[in-house]
């Protein structure tokens, strides 16, 4: 295939695209490419890894995968989300990589498609999800093609995982973003009042209707609407709301007039739907309805990669946001299992900071449950040891954590100075 010909093929793509050949070299490249990056592109010279991640060796020699390599492997296309150094800074892009045949069959070079990312960073940033595990990686991966279809999306995930936070990146992500976003609170709803909340209600239409009342529903009109916990929907309720999905038409409480409604639908619950549905307490039908598109938020227990970014950007929107955490600290914030996910880190934060004296916030300032719930799991967990061996366990957790005097630190331990020290040399550890 002439060069030309794939040149024309990727001026006429929106996004920022590249042609490369087995040697990562970029042959062929759009304005849109030229316009993302600091770097500039020679063609026939300069390399991909160069341009979008400022590296001398490929993505895949630095810990990512190259999705290149995937392409040669399957001889399909293959797709990864990576972390570019753009004129915006570091910027989160889905690529798409296809490999490109010419009249023979022959893979001549790889189309590479770019897909930025704007609601997630893996540095601290406003209104933005932060991360960079995998975990959290193959959910964003999720959410922007997601983002770009008008499928319903089922959110399932631990409570505190940020499932509202997805949503809303669903939502701006989409053509949709210019339209209300709103939010249905199923839990504590009975019957008759989620029925008027949804559709709205006539004037008279019951026992204290006195004016009529514009429903959730037609508030969100062209935008979208997310239901939390939609498990707590009541099983007659689960009915209309079905209806609803079905025929895109709802009638007020107390009304004959049917309005059409026009919104992305986007779900969310900490239960298993599938397990409620086997039990008889979620309807079937409603359950296909809302999870065209299932997306798992992953727990902060599998993402402790994440939690010294995380932490910081907590303490930055907080009013201690002149403070600092010392790197014993967020080592240690890291081996906490956060039974309460990203929520629970962000109260932790916030106590920590209230409770350091000083700018730099040390171990001794984290709440001290962190390290009660900490010790149940290594009792929990491991095998029974000798109580020396346990001992040596401890101590050397001690002197990775810690960073008060040693007298002060002895006197906390309910040990003197002198025997601290014997302990220390006996297992041959080092408190600095």
């Amino acid at each position: 295939m002439n060069i030309s010909i794939v040149q024309s093929m990727i001026n006429s793509i929106d996004n920022p695209a590249i042609f490369i050949n087995t040697e990562y070299k970029i042959l062929a490249v759009n304005k849109a490419y030229r316009d993302t990056y600091d770097t500039k592109v020679v063609v026939g010279t300069s390399h991909c890894f160069e341009v979008s991640h400022q590296h001398r060796k490929p993505c895949d020699q630095h810990g990512e995968d190259c999705p290149m390599q995937a392409c040669i492997a399957t001889n399909r296309s293959s797709s990864v989300v990576h972390i570019h150094n753009t004129a915006r800074g570091k910027t989160y892009c889905d690529i798409l990589m296809s490999p490109i045949k010419d009249e023979n069959d022959i893979t001549i070079g790889f189309l590479e498609i770019l897909n930025r990312i704007n609601f997630a960073s893996a540095e601290s940033e406003t209104n933005k999800m932060i991360g960079s595990s995998a975990s959290f990686k193959a959910m964003l991966t999720k959410i922007s093609r997601a983002a770009k279809s008008e499928i319903s999306v089922l959110l399932h995930g631990e409570t505190g995982t940020g499932k509202e936070l997805v949503a809303k990146a669903l939502h701006e992500s989409s053509s949709r973003a210019s339209k209300p976003f709103v939010i249905i609170e199923c839990t504590g709803l009975n019957e008759n009042l989620f029925e008027s909340e949804l559709f709205g209600h006539e004037k008279g239409a019951f026992t204290g209707a006195t004016h009529t009342k514009k429903g959730l529903i037609e508030i969100a009109n062209g935008g979208t609407v997310f239901f939390d916990e939609i498990a707590d929907v009541p099983l007659a309720m689960q009915v209309k709301l079905l209806r609803l999905l079905e025929t895109q038409c709802y009638r007020t409480v107390g009304g004959v007039k049917q309005h059409k409604a026009d919104f992305r639908l986007i779900c969310a619950s900490h239960h298993n739907l599938l397990e409620l549905v086997q039990e008889g307490r979620f309807r079937k039908d409603l359950y296909y309805r809302i999870a065209g598109f299932p997306i798992t938020l992953p727990s902060l227990a599998t993402r402790h990669e994440d939690i010294p970014a995380l932490a910081r950007h907590f303490l930055n929107d907080s009013e201690s946001c002149h403070k600092t955490f010392s790197d014993k600290a967020l080592e240690k914030l890291s081996r906490y299992p956060f039974p309460g996910n990203i929520r629970e880190l962000k109260n932790i934060v916030e106590q920590s900071a209230l409770l350091a004296n000083e700018d730099m916030i040390n171990v001794e300032d984290i709440p001290e449950y962190v390290f009660e719930e900490n010790t149940k799991r290594i009792v929990a967990t491991e095998e029974l040891v000798t109580i020396d061996q346990a001992e040596k366990t401890y101590l050397t957790q001690i002197c990775e954590t810690q960073s008060l005097p040693i007298d002060k630190l002895a006197k906390k331990l309910g040990v003197s100075t002198r025997t601290l020290y014997r302990k220390l040399k006996k297992y041959e550890l080092k408190y600095e």
